[in-house]
C-alpha cells in the first residue's frame, strides 16, 4: 500500500469507514451464529476487511460465480444487505454535502451496491 492510499485510509476510517466496517463484522458474526448462514460469514468478513481499508483495493466479480451466487444474493439482501446498504447510503449523503468529502460519497455508493450483492466477488489489489 503506497503512502497515498494509507492517508487516504486514515482518513476513510474517520469518515464512516469505521462505523461500516464494524457492521459488517457484527453481520457476520450474527450470520455466523445462525449456522445456516454460516456459508455468507466468510463474505461478509471479507467484505468488512475491505470496507476498513477500500483505497488500494478493489472488487471484482469471482470467475466461478454461478447461479448459485445469485440465489446466496438474493437471501443475504433480505438477512443483512439492506441495512448495510442503508448504513453506506447514509454516510453518502453526509459526505456528498461537502466538496471534500466527495470520494469518500462515492465509495461509500460502490460498497452500497456490493452490500446488496456480496456473493461471487473477490477483492483483489489494485494495480
Amino acid at each position: 500500500m503506497g503512502p497515498g492510499s494509507l492517508l487516504l485510509n486514515v482518513i476513510w476510517i474517520v469518515f464512516g469507514g469505521g462505523a461500516m466496517a464494524l457492521g459488517w463484522f457484527i453481520a457476520g458474526c450474527v450470520i455466523a451464529i445462525t449456522i445456516i448462514g454460516l456459508p455468507w460469514a466468510p463474505a461478509a468478513f471479507r467484505i468488512a476487511l475491505y470496507t476498513l481499508i477500500p483505497f488500494g483495493q478493489s472488487v471484482a466479480e469471482h470467475k466461478e460465480a454461478g447461479p448459485l451466487s445469485l440465489v446466496g444474493n438474493i437471501i443475504w439482501f433480505v438477512l443483512a444487505g439492506w441495512w448495510l446498504a442503508l448504513g453506506h447510503l447514509f454516510w453518502a449523503i453526509v459526505l456528498g454535502i461537502t466538496i471534500v468529502g466527495l470520494p469518500f460519497a462515492w465509495a461509500h455508493l460502490k460498497l452500497a451496491r456490493l452490500s446488496l450483492m456480496p456473493v461471487g466477488t473477490v477483492i483483489v489489489r489494485a494495480s
